[in-house]
């Protein structure tokens, strides 16, 4: 019973520990904000709980999730689906296609999630015809910024900003400043076979496997010394009921011998007195 009681207590005291260890490696910055789990993390936990490439910040002021590029700055983080292994962006600035212009994802381990294709930026000083949509996000009063396919001759009142692989175009229907703010990311094994936060997992796991075959030991036990047991105290008991049956028979057999030696005796006397009696009424006659 006490050998139980030390596995409830030390299964107990690992289950608490593991749970401790999953609050470090899965967390959030405040509700209604995305999940972190590996192999993102939180600036500040330890690095065990994610690679630190993939390291998040929670922005108390603005109670949301960021996450910064060298290139460009901070992005909001929107959501994040591990399943499909996808960041969903937003731009606090609120003009996503100054993001794709400054945005170096070689530097990263991310690539856009959406399907790219190369267009030329377009600083333009004087507006180019309407069937060319500006964007306003990145045009001045003097200046006007456009997206072109870099197979469009330029006009000479353009020039050529950067030519990047993008997910769109500027589109006035696409003003959107998430949208196209999608990342994915690969496989980060290569990196990091195994962290603490899998570590732990498995360890909860065996520790759960140790209590079930201990305490099915346990019972088995128990089962054994409780019928080990009873086959004593059977045991015992027959050889008491034996020495007392040893004891008895003689006891009964002296008893039957007396009692039948007293009947006998007195019958004897019986027939002697009556013997006497005849013979004195014989000689009175």
């Amino acid at each position: 019973m006490h050998a139980f009681t030390f596995f409830i207590l030390f299964f107990t005291s690992i289950f608490l520990e593991t749970q401790a260890s999953d609050k470090n490696c899965a967390t959030m910055c405040t509700h209604g904000t995305p999940h972190i789990q590996f192999p993102f993390h939180v600036r500040g936990q330890p690095e065990h709980g994610g690679d630190p490439i993939y390291e998040l910040d929670c922005n108390n002021a603005t109670k949301t999730t960021t996450i910064h590029f060298p290139s460009y700055g901070d992005l909001v983080v929107k959501s994040i689906s591990y399943d499909m292994k996808r960041l969903d962006l937003l731009d606090p600035k609120s003009c996503v296609h100054e993001v794709f212009l400054n945005l170096n994802l070689s530097l990263t381990p991310f690539q856009y999630y959406y399907v790219v294709k190369e267009h030329s930026y377009l600083n333009c000083s004087v507006r180019l015809s309407p069937s060319f949509s500006e964007i306003p996000c990145l045009s001045g009063s003097d200046y006007h910024v456009y997206t072109v396919p870099p197979s469009l001759a330029v006009p000479n009142s353009c020039r050529v900003v950067k030519t990047v692989p993008i997910p769109f175009g500027y589109s006035p229907y696409l003003s959107d400043n998430s949208f196209g703010l999608g990342l994915t990311w690969g496989s980060v094994g290569d990196r990091q076979q195994e962290t603490e936060c899998f570590t732990m997992a498995h360890v909860k796991v065996v520790c759960i496997a140790i209590f079930i075959f201990a305490a099915a030991a346990l019972r088995k036990l128990k089962i054994y010394q409780s019928k080990k047991l009873q086959h004593l105290i059977e045991g015992k008991d027959q050889v008491q009921v034996e020495k007392l049956l040893g004891d008895y028979k003689p006891l009964k057999l002296e008893t039957c011998c007396n009692s039948d030696l007293k009947q006998g005796n007195s019958q004897g006397e019986t027939v002697l007195d009556i013997r006497i009696m005849k013979q004195h009424k014989m000689q009175a006659m």
